[in-house]
């Protein structure tokens, strides 16, 4: 069975948002139109991704794991009730009302309605929809913005259909940075017992050496720090920064990136007394006995630090956005279109995404509530 698509009435976020993204200066400014909620009773937003995938069985799953009255799912509300139907789950779903934050309920998931374009279908994409998909991510940073929402938590979505529309895109951490105004963001993974940020994204392999600049690399040590210190409580985290070439260059015979970009970098850090260890080998920093003496890791590139987490937390890991204005998580995985309407998709990290997504927004003492 598919879903209908946009109605009458059912605007998404207004268009001004995506012009002033277009040109560069994010959305953040406007004023808030609904009063906050005191943090406490404030939920966390989770997007509902690609609607051709598993990000909507995963949201009613969040209802089933006891989160309902924690989170405001901000999706097309057709999609999520078809996709209820479809899999027999049994959770009422209804619109989320701002001026009441707890109300619609009990076990009742909540839902920020932002409608498709086209009907939607598991495991069949649509570049009509990803307009759609960008409109949740916008309508859930407004929210943040305007502390109607604590926090947001993201469903996986599809990159390639988002580009197959016309639309430039590169991930999630890149797009709400922009949208946000961000200076500069770090993606970080989190689970497994380690904390693994990346000092690039994504970005193609050939491309990464010239993105490791002592300017860019500095800026992604400042966000690191004081993200470690503001959300995860160390003051003083202990970063073991990897190097970007095998042994770490072995004195630049591979490579010279350690030598005249990052060590001398990291001494100046240290300098200030700043905790910051490296260049170290990849090969060996991820063994037990190493990982132990670090708070987290600053890989160099994705695949060098995200293989090593997702081997030992798949399913169950979190992707954290460090540098935004608002608390930002995300799975660990992807679409898993194969596997979208069957029931068989497990909510783990999602679960995981929304619980860290509540517990980093939450004001620590001396720190004012996000």
């Amino acid at each position: 069975m598919s879903v209908r698509g946009r109605s009458e009435g059912d605007a998404g976020p207004a268009r001004g948002g995506r012009d002033r993204l277009a040109q560069g200066r994010g959305i953040m400014g406007a004023s808030a139109a609904v009063r906050p909620a005191r943090h406490a009773s404030r939920p966390v937003a989770v997007t509902a991704g690609e609607p051709a995938g598993i990000g909507p069985e995963l949201c009613l799953a969040l209802a089933r794991a006891g989160l309902a009255s924690r989170i405001v799912v901000v999706g097309d509300r057709e999609l999520l009730r078809e996709r209820a139907r479809r899999l027999r789950i049994a959770v009422p779903i209804v619109d989320f009302d701002p001026a009441r934050p707890r109300g619609g309920g009990r076990g009742a998931l909540r839902v920020r309605h932002v409608a498709l374009a086209a009907p939607a279908a598991p495991g069949r994409l649509d570049p009509a929809n990803s307009r759609a998909v960008l409109d949740a991510l916008e309508a859930a940073a407004r929210g943040c913005r305007d502390g109607i929402f604590a926090a947001m938590a993201t469903a996986p979505l599809h990159k390639g259909v988002i580009n197959d529309a016309g639309i430039a895109f590169t991930g999630h951490t890149e797009y709400l940075a922009r949208l946000t105004g961000a200076r500069h963001v770090v993606m970080m993974l989190v689970g497994g017992g380690m904390r693994v940020a990346l000092a690039t994204t994504h970005v193609a392999l050939a491309e990464v050496p010239r993105r490791i600049t002592a300017t860019a690399l500095g800026r992604s040590l400042e966000v690191l720090l004081a993200e470690l210190a503001r959300r995860f409580g160390l003051p003083r985290p202990r970063v073991a920064v990897a190097g970007l070439n095998p042994h770490a260059g072995e004195s630049g015979y591979l490579g010279r990136e350690e030598i005249e970009v990052i060590a001398p970098l990291l001494a100046r850090w240290r300098a200030r007394g700043h905790r910051v260890m490296g260049p170290l080998p990849a090969d060996t920093l991820f063994v037990p006995e190493q990982l132990k003496r670090y708070d987290c890791v600053l890989a160099m590139y994705h695949d060098q630090g995200l293989p090593v987490l997702k081997h030992a937390a798949f399913g169950g890991g979190v992707n954290v956005t460090l540098g935004l204005p608002f608390v930002r998580t995300s799975v660990d995985h992807g679409t898993a279109l194969e596997l979208a309407g069957t029931g068989k998709a497990h909510a783990g990290s999602l679960i995981e995404a929304v619980r860290l997504a509540a517990r980093l927004a939450r004001p620590r003492p001396g720190r004012a509530a996000t």
